[in-house]
């Protein structure tokens, strides 16, 4: 290169470094004038392609929308739009006291006419909250909301914790764009799988909003929310890449926060497929997995084993040993199944086992997951075909042609078994696209719903769970830490274990 060209190269190589830099200043004063404003930026994986609260759980995370009943880190319910509920038929009529001073958006009333006609919504376009609620009849008056349902449900207050069970006007329309709730913040403006804007709620019931604004925007790349956190483009990350925590650790200027989730990485099957009816044919998958593989190397050690569907300390998980690994043992239930391994191939009256896997991108981690699974059942001449979706419960409600899926749920959303139970394994289950029919565990299961006492509740559900392992109904892996990441002028926040409550009226920016 002449030396012409190399100082020319030069001469760009600094204008471009002092245009960052001054890009850079830009943002920090920014951030600056969004520090007096009391105003933040949170960025996430979670895509919303739609703000309906009854299908969505954006509205509540960003403090648009509430429920009924709210439940805190300990696991406990406490009341919200409800101030209190009763029920004197152990469980299938519930009186609801709905909260006096609480108003929507727009200004309206929130009585129980307008709780009542929500709920009445939330039905017709939700089937899964159809099922979970099972409500017979609803009535209205004054404040006093009555809920019969179709039997006995001892648990219902804590169904209505669900996001997508959250209280609107539904008297307005444009629910995907501008739904009216009852939170803290009001919606200024949405761009689906991309940016929502929102503005404080001044009148809203349970004391104004510290900031005035608030902006949440989506990135399914996890080394892309680190940078963003980093440069000052965004002040909270929700899931940086793990990877990058400890390095974010040691920055001054950034606060990390790391607790154990309700949520479980696990492998579905599909049990309508003649392969994985077999109960042998799921065994040999679950001991292909290494789940100290999974959280030492693809997690970086932020999970735990999963022995099951919920954390171990739980009431309502029974004791169990960690689930064991390996070749042999796989290779001995793919036998028990009738399967021959033969030149390289798992082969069962001459044809081969392949299979198709499902996994989605915006929990990196699953992919990974995808291919060590892939790579372990290659060595018993195992075929599968990984294919990447970008929307796996669309996917997953709209095709059949699917043989195991990597997924992630919150399993333990309101400290109670009774939600993954009931969603997962009873018919008309809202995450059951596996198609399991498991007679013995619906029996179960509808013991549980109907039983009043929490010890007993939590006997019965561990005799689920006991049956639900015995069947491999599903194959839990592990079980990820929530790992979120601020800037340290950011004041109030809380890395909650539901990861239902993200913005809140007690969110804002830490004066100097």
């Amino acid at each position: 290169m002449s030396k012409k060209k190399i100082r020319m190269t030069l001469l760009v190589t600094i204008f471009l470094l002092v245009l960052s830099a001054c890009s850079s200043a830009s943002v920090m004063e920014g951030r600056k004038v969004n520090k007096n404003k009391q105003e933040l930026t949170f960025l996430s994986n979670f895509p919303s392609e739609t703000l309906d609260p009854h299908l969505n759980y954006t509205p509540v995370r960003a403090g648009v929308a509430e429920t009924l009943v709210k439940i805190n880190e300990e696991l406990e319910l406490e009341p919200w739009l409800a101030e209190e509920w009763k029920t004197e038929d152990n469980g299938q009529s519930w009186v609801f006291r709905i909260r006096d001073n609480v108003t929507f958006q727009n200004g309206k009333k929130v009585n129980a006419k307008a709780v009542k006609s929500s709920l009445e919504r939330n039905i017709k376009v939700s089937e899964a909250i159809k099922n979970s609620l099972k409500i017979q009849s609803l009535t209205a008056e004054g404040q006093i909301l009555t809920i019969k349902t179709e039997q006995p449900l001892p648990h219902l207050p804590s169904e209505l914790v669900h996001p997508n069970t959250a209280i609107i006007d539904v008297s307005k329309s444009n629910f995907d764009q501008r739904p009216i709730g009852t939170g803290p913040f009001q919606v200024v403006s949405f761009d689906a799988n991309s940016k929502l804007e929102l503005e404080r709620y001044d009148a809203y019931w349970d004391g104004r909003a510290r900031l005035d604004r608030a902006i949440l925007t989506f990135n399914e790349d996890a080394n892309a929310r680190t940078l963003a956190l980093q440069s000052g483009d965004a002040d909270i990350v929700y899931r940086p890449a793990i990877e990058s925590i400890e390095s974010l650790k040691s920055d001054k200027t950034i606060v990390t926060n790391v607790v154990p989730s309700l949520r479980t990485h696990l492998l579905m099957y599909n049990t309508s497929k003649e392969s994985l009816a077999d109960q042998n044919v799921r065994k040999a998958f679950d001991a292909l997995i290494d789940r100290k593989e999974v959280v030492e190397s693809i997690m970086a050690g932020q999970a735990t084993i999963a022995s099951g569907p919920f954390l171990s300390d739980f009431p309502f998980a029974p004791a169990s040993e960690e689930e064991p690994f390996g070749l042999h043992i796989a290779k001995k239930h793919l036998e028990a199944a009738g399967y021959e391994i033969e030149n390289g191939k798992a082969n069962k009256d001459g044809k081969p086992l392949s299979l198709n896997l499902l996994t989605y991108s915006y929990r990196p981690e699953l992919p990974l997951i995808a291919q060590l699974l892939q790579s372990n059942a290659k060595k018993l001449g195992i075929t599968i075909n990984i294919q990447q979706v970008d929307n796996i419960d669309e996917y997953l409600a709209k095709n059949e042609h699917w043989d195991l899926a990597t997924y992630s749920m919150i399993t333990s959303p309101r400290g109670d078994a009774s939600f993954f139970l009931n969603s997962t394994y009873m018919p008309g289950g809202a995450i059951n696209p596996g198609q399991i029919q498991n007679d013995k565990l619906i029996n179960v299961i509808s013991e549980l719903n109907l039983a009043v006492e929490e010890e007993k509740r939590n006997e019965i559900a561990k005799q689920a769970i006991i049956t639900i392992d015995k069947e491999t109904l599903h194959s839990f892996l592990v079980h990820p830490n929530n790992f979120v990441a601020y800037k340290d002028y950011v004041d109030g926040w809380i890395t909650s274990k539901s990861e239902y409550y993200t913005l809140t009226n007690e969110l804002g920016v830490r004066e100097k």
